[in-house]
């Protein structure tokens, strides 16, 4: 638990950094949700409270929905995301900061196209990977993409490759992004090599820091 707050604090110097706020679901309590908003205790708020501007919209098993200046993020058990600010519409920084979860993973909350997924740092990933049902959530037309096949833990599948507008994570937006649309479910999309090598990257602590290439 300890370093799950400790996550929570980082993203929100981040995130407050950036005009943004920062919120984890940290656990349960029947039809409520345990919330760190922006590095502040936990809090237990019900459906359709507010706390720190944090509205919760909906809870189910390990997820919930939040809503925060008419944006909803999804949020899963014990992954910090940021919400709001960013620099605008514009995309115009350099550098995404983001803590590992309880797992040692690196997950965060961006854009395809504009459409709101949820990413997890893949450095064994060739390109952005997503299920052919988040593809379709965030109307993207696959079935013009080149079809390719992968090896997988469960042998060769059938997947499409194909060009996205844009991929952006907090106020870095990069575009002309290859990515891999499979047909087998995922719960996550990667966030892979075709964005990855837009960077330079290191770890730092229980931080990967991402620096864009220019």
């Amino acid at each position: 638990m300890k370093s799950l707050v400790v996550a929570a604090h980082l993203l929100a110097a981040v995130a407050m950094a950036h005009g943004a706020s920062s919120v984890m679901l940290t656990g349960t309590i029947g039809s409520r949700a345990i919330l760190i908003v922006n590095g502040a205790p936990p809090k237990t708020v019900a459906v359709g409270e507010s706390f720190q501007g944090v509205k919760l919209v909906s809870l189910q098993a390990e997820q919930a929905v939040v809503e925060l200046e008419g944006k909803r993020v999804n949020l899963r058990m014990d992954t910090p995301v940021s919400i709001g600010g960013g620099g605008g519409s514009g995309g115009g920084g350099s550098r995404i900061v983001l803590p590992a979860d309880s797992r040692g993973h690196f997950m965060t909350q961006g854009m395809i196209n504009g459409r709101t997924v949820t990413f997890m740092l893949d450095t064994g990933a060739t390109a952005v990977s997503l299920s052919a049902a988040d593809a379709q959530r965030i109307g993207l037309d696959y079935s013009k993409g080149r079809p390719v096949s992968m090896s997988t833990a469960n042998g060769t599948t059938q997947g499409y490759l194909l060009r996205l507008q844009s991929v952006r994570v907090g106020d870095v937006e990069v575009y002309d992004i290859d990515a891999i649309i499979s047909e087998q479910s995922m719960p996550f999309v990667l966030l892979g090599n075709s964005f990855i090598n837009r960077f330079s990257m290191r770890r730092d602590a229980d931080q990967m820091v991402l620096e864009k290439r220019y």
